[in-house]
């Protein structure tokens, strides 16, 4: 939506696309827009409990990427209103959640993006702070890291226990 004007409060997205042959940029722009909020591949009943086309977001700029012939960026905006305070999980899970794997576009990759002040002002931060959380696990002097242990089932509980 070309003509569309960026309010304060939304939250603007950048992706470099590559759209597949024959796919026009600004239709792919606008179809990651839509599958990165309100939109869907597929007709389901819960599109008429919302107000689809106001939540949308807005693919209202496309440019080519400067020394490439098939890249481009698209600037997509968000209303805040489709994010739940507080939540960058839900945040990131919408806008970057499985508009990845998306057949409009051949490559996409997330650039940049503008989180509004009204919206950041949601998130509370941690309950406590680094200091709190070494004291309760014991562990100074090294980074605190958090990750998924492979593989996932099966370790023994002395041998889970030396993983972490």
């Amino acid at each position: 939506d070309a003509d569309y004007n960026v309010k304060e409060t939304d939250i603007l997205a950048l992706f470099r696309i590559t759209p597949q042959p024959g796919v026009d940029p600004v239709e792919a722009a606008a179809a990651v827009a839509g599958e990165s909020s309100t939109a869907t591949w597929t007709v389901v009943w819960t599109d008429l409990l919302t107000a689809c086309d106001i939540y949308r977001a807005k693919a209202y700029r496309v440019d080519p990427v400067p020394g490439t012939n098939d890249q481009f960026f698209a600037y997509i905006a968000y209303e805040c209103d489709l994010f739940e305070e507080g939540s960058l999980a839900n945040l990131t899970a919408s806008i970057i959640g499985n508009v990845f794997g998306f057949k409009a576009v051949k490559a996409l990759r997330l650039e940049d993006m503008r989180i509004p002040f009204a919206f950041l002002k949601t998130f509370q931060g941690p309950a406590t702070g680094v200091i709190v959380e070494r004291e309760r696990l014991d562990k100074f002097g090294r980074p605190l890291l958090g990750a998924t242990v492979k593989p996932k089932l099966g370790l023994s509980g002395k041998n889970y226990g030396r993983v972490v």
